[in-house]
């Protein structure tokens, strides 16, 4: 089982993992480690306009979430009922889901890049299938909210970097004539 400092090392080295990756592609990337509750790293362009992005990061092979990060879900006895989903916390925040290679082992880091939303609907579908799988009532522990992604449920964002230039928000001198 991870410890709480792998696990922050491992949040880290995501985090840099990313920064280092904005910055080979052109953008100037600020991280924040951790300091703010919705985002990491914000990245400027070559025109001063910006991308806010927040960064998840695993050793392992799955990513861990709460679900009622993504949706309002309430208690009906032991049963989990999905209300809607959760609007974004910042608007156009970009998730890089980053999967950190072993160091010393030849295995690429691998990342998925996402608008929040998406990830929010595949979060929410994900625990919908789950809770339908069961009758909406969690075997285990009814009351846990936990849920786990795996790289194969987001493979169609891997790399998927232009995501986060169809985010970047222009200045405002960029936006008068």
């Amino acid at each position: 089982m991870a410890t709480g400092r792998s696990n922050y090392l491992t949040k880290q080295a995501g985090e840099y993992l990313v920064a280092a990756e904005l910055s080979r592609r052109g953008y100037i990337a600020t991280t924040f480690t951790g300091n703010l509750p919705d985002y990491d790293i914000i990245a400027l362009d070559d025109c001063g306009g910006h991308a806010v992005v927040q960064v998840k990061a695993i050793a392992g092979a799955s990513w861990q979430f709460t679900a009622t990060q993504f949706a309002d879900i309430v208690m009906q006895g032991k049963q989990q009922i999905i209300r809607c989903p959760r609007g974004e916390p910042y608007p156009n925040l970009i998730c890089v889901l980053v999967q950190v290679g072993p160091a010393n082992s030849g295995v690429a880091d691998r990342f998925y890049v996402l608008p929040w939303r998406d990830l929010c609907q595949t979060v929410v579908d994900h625990h919908t299938k789950y809770l339908a799988k069961h009758g909406g009532i969690r075997p285990r522990k009814p009351e846990s909210m936990h849920v786990q992604l795996h790289p194969s449920e987001i493979k169609n964002w891997e790399g998927k970097w232009d995501v986060l230039k169809k985010s970047v928000q222009p200045v405002q001198s960029q936006l008068t004539p």
